[in-house]
């Protein structure tokens, strides 16, 4: 008997768009989009950019950039796109140049010398920033037509969480769902292996 695999598909009722999260349905393959939440900072007709919020890793920023403060910060995975490159999200505005606005009082990028000043002065809290490495990002109508095939569901989160996330937020976030997607919770990440 075959099972019934479209209970599994959610549909996404909002459009992609800077500041809102994209929620992997259960199925997606790989090890940076499995189980992810993802926070677009940048949407345009050229293609989207954005970061994983729930992929931690034990590499510490301090340990990752020679002189940096004694900074309590692990880097999380962003992507699989220069992750070879350091990038941030931040609640400090204009307190670091070059910042660009994603939504309400977060900001992504910005001149990371200022942001090391600021740190190294005791004026940066944990909570006020979070790094990645690497990014994730989509051509032109590539996230249009991932959606469009149930791989990602668009939400509107609160910016409040988006810098508190952990390993948990893909769990926490198909919560706020509710419905069918609560079904995704329960299916086992590798199937095969039950």
């Amino acid at each position: 008997m075959l099972l019934d695999l479209d209970i599994f598909k959610i549909e996404s009722t909002l459009q992609p768009k800077q500041g809102r999260v994209l929620i992997a349905e259960p199925f997606l393959p790989g090890d940076y989009f499995s189980r992810s939440t993802v926070l677009l900072v940048q949407c345009s007709d050229d293609g989207d950019v954005g970061f994983i919020l729930n992929k931690p890793t034990d590499l510490e920023v301090k340990q990752l950039f020679k002189g940096f403060p004694d900074f309590e910060a692990n880097a999380f995975l962003g992507g699989p796109v220069s992750n070879d490159k350091l990038f941030f999200l931040h609640t400090l505005g204009e307190k670091i140049s070059d910042s660009l606005p994603v939504s309400g009082n977060l900001y992504w990028s910005g001149n990371f010398e200022n942001l090391v000043s600021l740190i190294r002065a005791g004026l940066v809290e944990e909570e006020e920033v979070r790094f990645f490495l690497g990014y994730s990002g989509w051509s032109a109508g590539q996230l249009a037509a991932e959606i469009a095939d149930h791989s990602w569901v668009v939400v509107e989160p609160s910016v409040e969480t988006i810098l508190l996330s952990d390993e948990n937020f893909w769990n926490e976030s198909i919560k706020t769902l509710g419905g069918n997607a609560l079904l995704w919770q329960n299916f086992p990440e590798n199937p095969e292996l039950n």
